[in-house]
């Protein structure tokens, strides 16, 4: 192995976490083969000089992201992460499984409610979610799709169990970053890359545009989709660009959009065109100054009337914010179970749910060993991590708690699993998250190979978000049975085939540590 890791295995022993790359005795999975074989043939002059030729690529490309402030190139490490085929088939499937589940809870609880008749959740859980929209109760959206696109964060625990952190159901953004990281890599590491049968990334835009024409209003032949942006100052506009460019439809703010008689239209140079589906990148508050904020430029007025006659569909759904609090986040096993008949296959991440007075009691008395985060909480924004937290801290947010129980959950401090990450002129072990994207068409809920793999750049941290000071990877599924890649070519979808498995995968169906291999034998 290359003196690039010369105190990986020092720095790997300090922690408890799971190691995507390194087992135990510090053999390289075989999944890294490849990436291991290649690093080793790298000096820290090269490793720094392709890093600079990302940045200086994603610079150009316009690939950035705001942090204090600053526009600045989204950090990609030269490392990727590397997920077996038979581990990403299991989490496919766990990930299709959840949206179908959240898309049958959605258009439940705006309709007939009988998750709460059936005594499955609480009346209160829902009405009392900001996110939980009365504007949009009682009609179905044109398509008969609510979640359009989603994106499931999912982290691996210490025992190399992947489990869902939290959905995201509303705006879901990073796709971009997957296929900018994907071009990238095949640059920056292609002595790995053009080895391997990594499965691609580039069908995602045909995909989302296939299920945005799909789930367009009955009778129009040809929809005219748009994507409505709140503008370039929004720190995910390249995206919003990116996908609109890909996929050859307009993008569109929200004074370009005017409606009339209940339909959409859309300004241009000659004249107004009717609009058939938005792909809506703003939050509901914004989206209809006549629904919600009166005092919104961001959206256009009328929209949720013409949206509530049937004249055009907005993907993602308006309403689709109460999936992703994070207290509804705790009962999602047992929608899958109560809608599907089935157990889920990717496991939650245990949850207190702080307006229960024993499980508030209980983490009253630990929080200084807990993650304690607000339910309507993103980006990693006002959660406390109760090990690093001061004692000041500690005491503000157990007023808060007590002042605000329903707005709090409380979970397990997770080891999130390490991949090596540059840091200075070595690699070092640095945690990271998963979040893979699904595209639902109403019909079949297809999940992109791979997802945005969210990495901490800080040694010992587990704040992945970017807005926060995070970078990612490329993430690479490698399909033994997939044609061979060239780089920038999308591969075939792999053929369907019949998948049993839920994590905890079996042993001796993944890559397991020698202990494990012990107890098998």
């Amino acid at each position: 192995m290359s003196d690039l890791f010369e105190d990986y295995a020092r720095a790997q022993g300090r922690s408890a976490a799971f190691d995507e790359m390194f087992r135990r005795d510090h053999a390289v999975r075989d999944v890294y083969g490849q990436v291991s074989a290649a690093l080793g043939r790298l000096t820290p002059a090269d490793v720094a000089a392709r890093a600079d030729s990302m940045a200086r690529t994603f610079l150009d490309r316009g690939v950035t992201f705001d942090f204090a402030g600053e526009e600045r190139p989204f950090p990609l490490d030269i490392v990727p992460r590397v997920i077996s085929g038979e581990d990403w088939d299991v989490l496919e499937r766990g990930v299709s499984q959840r949206v179908r589940a959240l898309e049958a809870f959605l258009d439940d609880v705006y309709d007939k409610m009988h998750v709460v008749a059936d005594g499955v959740v609480p009346r209160r859980l829902i009405t009392s979610s900001a996110h939980f929209h009365r504007e949009v109760h009682g009609f179905r959206p044109a398509g008969g799709v609510r979640v359009h696109v989603s994106g499931i964060d999912v982290v691996r625990d210490q025992e190399g169990t992947f489990r869902v952190l939290e959905d995201n159901v509303r705006v879901p953004s990073g796709v971009s970053y997957v296929m900018e990281n994907r071009r990238a890599m095949a640059k920056g590491l292609p002595e790995a890359f053009g080895q391997q049968n990594i499965r691609g990334v580039d069908e995602y835009p045909r995909r989302l545009l296939a299920a945005l024409h799909k789930t367009a209003p009955g009778g129009v032949e040809d929809p005219n989709v748009v994507v409505l942006t709140p503008g370039v100052f929004n720190s995910a506009y390249f995206e919003h660009t990116l996908l609109a460019g890909l996929m050859g439809v307009e993008l569109v703010e929200g004074r370009d959009l005017v409606v009339r008689g209940n339909r959409v239209y859309m300004r241009t140079t000659e004249g107004e065109q009717r609009v058939d589906v938005i792909y809506k990148r703003i939050d509901d508050e914004f989206l209809d100054p006549q629904q919600f904020r009166s005092d919104s430029v961001l959206g256009c007025p009328g929209i949720v009337n013409a949206a509530r006659a049937g004249n055009v569909t907005i993907a993602n759904a308006v309403g689709n914010g109460v999936a992703d609090d994070k207290l509804v986040y705790s009962y999602v096993p047992d929608l899958i179970r109560y809608y599907l008949g089935q157990e889920p296959v990717i496991p939650n991440v245990d949850t207190f749910r702080l307006e229960e007075d024993a499980a508030r009691e209980e983490v009253l008395d630990r929080l200084h060993e807990l993650v304690v985060k607000p339910v309507d909480g993103s980006g990693g924004k006002g959660l406390v991590i109760g090990p690093d937290a001061s004692r000041e801290e500690l005491e503000a947010l157990r007023a808060r708690v007590l002042k605000d129980p329903r707005g709090w959950i409380a979970q397990p401090v997770l080891q999130l699993s390490t991949v090596p990450t540059m840091a200075e002129d070595r690699f070092s072990p640095r945690h990271v998250d998963l979040r893979p994207f699904a595209v639902n068409d109403g019909e079949e809920v297809w999940v992109l190979p791979g997802g945005l793999t969210r990495v901490a750049l800080k040694e010992g941290s587990l704040i992945v978000n970017s807005s926060q000071g995070g970078g990612s990877k490329d993430t690479w599924v490698v399909d033994e049975t997939s044609p061979a890649q060239t780089p920038g070519t999308a591969a075939e979808p792999p053929p369907s085939r019949r998948r049993e498995n839920v994590w905890p995968i079996e042993v001796g169906k993944r890559d397991v540590e020698p202990d494990e291999q012990q107890e098998q034998q």
